[in-house]
C-alpha cells in the first residue's frame, strides 16, 4: 500500500485498483466451480458460530434487548454489502467480542440513568454509531490507514492473540455457566436441581470438546493413511460443518430420558412477532434522547472508532500476508470508509455494527489459497496426462507443464504499473 496523507487520495487509489480487478473476482469464483463451496461452508460456520455465541452473551448482558437475531442480521447484511462493493473481498465482517464488550458497557451506563434507561438504550447507541461513523469517515479521508504500513508482523499477531484470548475467555465462561443457574429462569424447574445442573455441564463439556477435537482432526484428513482419495478430500473440505451437524444431532439423543431443557439451548426470539419491530425502527426514538447524552455519545464513539480502526485494518493486513502470494491490490482506505457507512446503517437499524474480524479473515484467505493449490495441482496433472496421451517427449512434457503453471500464476498486468508508483 502506497503511503499518502493527502485527503481522499488513498480512497481514489483503492477504488482505481479495485475497479481493475472487480470483474475478475466474480468470474474467477464461478470458474472455480463447485470446489468453491468448500471454503464457503467452512467460513460460514466459522463466522456464524461465534456470532451466535456473542448474540447469546449480548442477550444475557442487555436483559434481552439485543439477541442472536440482531448479531446474525448485522453480520449477514454487512457481509453481503462488503462482498459486493467492498475493496478487499477477502475480509470477513462480523460482530466481534470487542463490540459486545462496548455494548455491554453502554447498556449498563444507560440502565442506571433514569432519563435513558433500557427503553432509550438502542436510540442512544444509534447516536454512538453516528459519531463512530463520522470519525471513521475522517480517518479514511485523511489517509490514516497509511500508518498500517508501520505496523510489524509482530504487532498484528499480538492483536490477533488478544482477540483469540477473548474467544477463549468467552468459551471457558460459557462452559462454566452450564453448571450454574441461568438468569431470568424459573429455578424451581426440575432441570435446575443440582444433580441435573451437573449433568448438563458435563454434557456441555463432552459436546464442546468433541466438536473441537473432531473438527481439528477432519481438517487433516488428506494426510490420513486410510480411506479413498475422494473420501479424504471430502472430509477435509467439509469436515468442520459436518462435525457441527453431527454433534448437534448428538445433543438431541438423550431428550426422552432427561428433563426438558437439558442440554440448554439458545433461545432465539421471532423477529417478526408483534412488538419485535421496535428494534428495527429505533431511528424514530433517537430524537427523544436528551441533548446531553447525544453529545456525550462522542466518548464511547471515540473508543469504538479507534478499536474498529485497528481491528479492521489488522484483520485486512493478516488476510494479505506475504506467504499467501496475493497479486491484487489492497484497499485499506476505501474499506474503512465503507465501514463507516455500515456502522451508521447498523446504528439506525438498532443492531450492533460489524467490522473485520480475526481470525476468520486470515482463515478465509488460507482456505482459498488451499483451493488454489488444489486447482493448480489438478491442472498440472491434467496437462501431464494429455501430453502422455500424445506421446510427447520429456522436453515437450516439461514445456507443457511449465506453460500451464505460468497461466495459473501470471500476475495481472495492471499491478506492474502500480508497483512502479
Amino acid at each position: 500500500m502506497e503511503e499518502t496523507f493527502v485527503p481522499l487520495q488513498g480512497i481514489k487509489n483503492d477504488l482505481r485498483g479495485r475497479l481493475l480487478c472487480y470483474k475478475q473476482d466474480w468470474t474467477g469464483g464461478f470458474k472455480a466451480g463447485f470446489r468453491i463451496l468448500a471454503p464457503t461452508t467452512y467460513i460460514f460456520f466459522a463466522s456464524a458460530i461465534p456470532v451466535i455465541s456473542f448474540g447469546e452473551q449480548l442477550e444475557r448482558n442487555t436483559d434481552g434487548v439485543l439477541t442472536a437475531v440482531q448479531t446474525l442480521v448485522s453480520t449477514a447484511v454487512c457481509g453481503i454489502i462488503h462482498s459486493i462493493i467492498g475493496g478487499q473481498p477477502l475480509l470477513i465482517l462480523g460482530v466481534a467480542e470487542p463490540t459486545v464488550i462496548m455494548y455491554t458497557f453502554m447498556f449498563n451506563f444507560a440502565k442506571e440513568r433514569a432519563d435513558l434507561g433500557p427503553k432509550l438504550f438502542l436510540a442512544w447507541s444509534g447516536w454512538v454509531c453516528v459519531w463512530t461513523a463520522a470519525l471513521l469517515f475522517l480517518l479514511a479521508i485523511l489517509g490514516a490507514c497509511s500508518i498500517i504500513n508501520r505496523f510489524t508482523r509482530v504487532a498484528g499477531e499480538l492483536f490477533g492473540l488478544l482477540i483469540a484470548m477473548l474467544f477463549m475467555q468467552q468459551a471457558i465462561k460459557g462452559l462454566v455457566d452450564e453448571f450454574r443457574l441461568p438468569q431470568r429462569e424459573d429455578t424451581s424447574l426440575p432441570q435446575f436441581v443440582p444433580s441435573w445442573r451437573f449433568a448438563n455441564g458435563m454434557f456441555a463439556l463432552v459436546l464442546s470438546f468433541g466438536l473441537l477435537l473432531t473438527a481439528l482432526k477432519s481438517r487433516k484428513a488428506r494426510s490420513w493413511r486410510y480411506g479413498s482419495g475422494w473420501l479424504r478430500g471430502f472430509v477435509a473440505d467439509y469436515g468442520v460443518p459436518l462435525m457441527v451437524l453431527v454433534w448437534t444431532g448428538v445433543s438431541y439423543i438423550p431428550t426422552s430420558t432427561v428433563p426438558h431443557g437439558i442440554p440448554r439451548r439458545l433461545f432465539s426470539p421471532n423477529p417478526w412477532s408483534p412488538g419485535a419491530y421496535d428494534n428495527w425502527i429505533v431511528i424514530k426514538d433517537m430524537l427523544n434522547v436528551p441533548i446531553l447524552y447525544i453529545i456525550g455519545a462522542f466518548i464511547p464513539a471515540t473508543m469504538i472508532a479507534v478499536l474498529y480502526y485497528f481491528d479492521h485494518s489488522v484483520a485486512s493486513q493478516l488476510s494479505q500476508q506475504k506467504e499467501f502470494n496475493l497479486r491484487k491490490p489492497s484497499s485499506y482506505h476505501y474499506d474503512l470508509l465503507l465501514l463507516g457507512f455500515l456502522t451508521l446503517m447498523c446504528g439506525l437499524l438498532g443492531i450492533p455494527p460489524s467490522n473485520g474480524v480475526i481470525p476468520q479473515s486470515p482463515m478465509h484467505t488460507k482456505s482459498l489459497a488451499t483451493l488454489k493449490h488444489q486447482l493448480l495441482r489438478n491442472r498440472l496433472v491434467a496437462t501431464a496426462r494429455k501430453s502422455m496421451r500424445k506421446n510427447a517427449s520429456l522436453g515437450q512434457l516439461y514445456g507443457n507443464m511449465q506453460e500451464a503453471y505460468r497461466q495459473m500464476q501470471t500476475p495481472l498486468i495492471y499491478q506492474e504499473a502500480s508497483a512502479r508508483v
